[in-house]
């Protein structure tokens, strides 16, 4: 089973910048979170943070009741799959393969092997001799095949083409399937991954703003849709996020929950409700003058 994750009262500061601010958080086995957040919103620091990179400044961190820092046993159970710089890299994947052998006790080449198959790079060419797309599915192969029990990827598809991202995206929900672990995806591509999700985390200047699972949050919001009329009077005072109109017919999207009297009236008026994606979400409550409730 893999390992959870405790952390109180966790802050980093570096240099005069507030970086993460008194973040606590319980992390489950075998969910696979979604981390989000706006650039400089403190998502990386946070990760690294968790790979044991480096030490905050206060608080705690707690992986399977121990310590993660220079703690052998803890830090062989945890990958952390990031863009690197390979343009100088004269290792092939198979060299990066017999050492995650030697020191990852759970890696599985003939996955790794599947995988560099699947995703299209050679194994015995040099790193720095493959495409950046390329070089990105390697770093993905590794954090999949590592089989880690707690599995980190930081925006690991940022090189890769669509075809490549779905590859990605199929082989971890297949990978979750035959070894659960616990995931954390960071991600600014939110309407592609949503679905991967079944736990959201959103940072904001260095804050948690959300901790919620993916129902509870998709269901914050409603896309109301029907006749014009009819629908600018039922959203009339509601947080409207955004709205969209085709002939007599729209569709606008609100933020906040329903009473089910609502939803009721909403259907004697002929209107159709449907959940907001993550993304409209995310963007509203990450906004300047946004709120979560």
């Amino acid at each position: 089973m893999s390992y959870s994750i405790e952390i109180k009262d966790l802050s980093l500061q570096l240099g005069k910048s507030n970086i993460l601010k008194e973040i606590n958080l319980s992390l489950q086995p075998g969910k696979v979170y979604g981390l989000l957040g706006r650039n400089g919103a403190g998502k990386t620091s946070f990760l690294s943070l968790l790979a044991s990179f480096r030490l905050p400044t206060s608080g705690t961190i707690s992986i399977d009741g121990e310590m993660p820092f220079e703690n052998p046993r803890i830090m062989s159970e945890v990958s952390f799959s990031y863009p690197t710089d390979l343009s100088e890299e004269s290792y092939t994947a198979a060299d990066y393969f017999t050492d995650a052998r030697r020191f990852r006790p759970n890696f599985d080449l003939d996955c790794a092997h599947a995988l560099a198959k699947r995703f299209g790079f050679p194994l015995n060419k040099a790193l720095s001799k493959l495409s950046n797309g390329q070089q990105s599915a390697f770093i993905a192969t590794l954090g999949l095949a590592n089989r880690t029990k707690i599995a980190i990827f930081d925006e690991v598809y940022v090189n890769m083409d669509a075809p490549t991202r779905k590859i990605f995206y199929q082989e971890l929900i297949e990978e979750q399937a035959r070894y659960p672990r616990l995931m954390i995806l960071s991600t600014h591509l939110v309407s592609e991954m949503e679905y991967l999700l079944d736990h959201v985390l959103i940072l904001d200047q260095g804050k948690l703003l959300v901790d919620q699972d993916y129902e509870s949050i998709i269901n914050l919001g409603v896309t109301v849709t029907g006749p014009v009329e009819e629908v600018n009077q039922f959203v009339k005072g509601r947080k409207q996020l955004n709205s969209q109109q085709l002939g007599q017919t729209k569709a606008t999207m609100i933020f906040g929950k329903l009473a089910n009297s609502e939803r009721l009236i909403a259907q004697q008026n002929g209107l159709e409700l449907s959940p907001v994606s993550l993304q409209e979400l995310f963007i509203h409550i990450t906004e300047e003058d946004g709120h979560f409730e």
